[in-house]
């Protein structure tokens, strides 16, 4: 999902700070560019924990489905 920058927002920020208008321009050009670019959403951030969650409730009932094998083998043995 991508995130909505206002780059003449910004740059009118920076020219109401003193920093000429090709400057300011330039920098909310950058910074759209580069920086709004690798910010995480919400929505990206739930899906990343989504995942996570489903694959440790996978892992850990391979382990207790091999657990309990080893363990009936075990009392077989004995």
């Amino acid at each position: 999902m991508a995130i909505a920058f206002d780059t003449l927002g910004y740059s009118k920020r920076l020219r109401a700070g003193g920093i000429d208008q090709q400057h300011a321009e330039t920098h909310a050009e950058a910074a759209r560019d580069y920086i709004m670019s690798e910010l995480v959403t919400k929505a990206d951030l739930a899906a990343a924990v989504n995942a996570i969650n489903l694959t440790l409730t996978l892992r850990l009932g391979a382990m207790l489905a091999v657990g309990f094998g080893i363990l009936a083998t075990l009392m077989k043995l004995i």
